[in-house]
């Protein structure tokens, strides 16, 4: 098929042979949709991550040698503008809380009617979250201090940063591009609704991010 340059890529990782060519087949039938590859493990789609260059990423969330949630964080360490829809037969709320805590946008169960998932991959790239009629209501939001909203990489960041340690100093510790810890800072104050460094290391004084850590890495 010949897709338009505006095609929305996407790349299905699933374990599941059967699962991801029945999930290729319908969407190669949108003249809007390129299917840039299937694979089998979220290493692989680590890994060819930057080949493929995908739009929107349909993950599923349990499979062996790195699961859905471990390959959501890493791919949009390396590129967080990636859309991320997890794949699941789990509905319990447990696991959607932890796919959209970890980065995702969406949640689809594996049993909904096939052109949902193309909804969804829509609902996302407009920039909008996507929860399969199956999740919705499953999950409903909790009191807290906010710092749930971030995933565990962003904490990690968010309590280096209120050590006083530069943005060179936290890729250097961490083993990744000052770029990307960049993009985390960023991404931090915006879901915190902060502008400010110094507003960063008074909201984890404020909240105990830094309670019991001391100033050791």
């Amino acid at each position: 098929m010949t897709h338009s340059p505006a095609a929305t890529r996407v790349l299905i990782v699933d374990d599941h042979p059967m699962v991801a060519q029945g999930i290729q087949s319908v969407l190669e039938d949108h003249d809007d949709i390129d299917v840039v590859g299937t694979l089998g493990t979220g290493r692989a789609a680590i890994d060819q991550l930057r080949d493929l260059d995908p739009d929107v990423i349909l993950m599923d969330l349990n499979m062996p040698e790195m699961g859905g949630l471990t390959a959501t964080e890493l791919v949009l360490e390396q590129r967080p503008g990636t859309r991320i829809l997890i794949l699941s037969m789990h509905d319990s709320p447990e696991y959607i809380t932890s796919a959209l805590s970890h980065g995702a946008m969406g949640y689809v169960l594996k049993d909904v009617p096939t052109d949902e998932i193309k909804t969804a991959i829509d609902t996302v790239m407009r920039g909008d979250q996507y929860l399969c009629t199956g999740a919705t209501g499953a999950i409903a939001p909790k009191p807290g201090d906010g710092t749930g909203a971030l995933t565990g990489r962003e904490q990690t960041i968010l309590l280096q940063l209120a050590q006083g340690l530069s943005n060179k100093e936290v890729a250097l510790a961490l083993d990744i591009s000052v770029r990307t810890v960049e993009t985390h800072r960023k991404n931090i104050k915006r879901k915190l609704g902060i502008s400010s460094t110094a507003g960063l290391t008074r909201y984890a004084l404020e909240h105990g991010v830094l309670q019991g850590t001391g100033h050791a890495l």
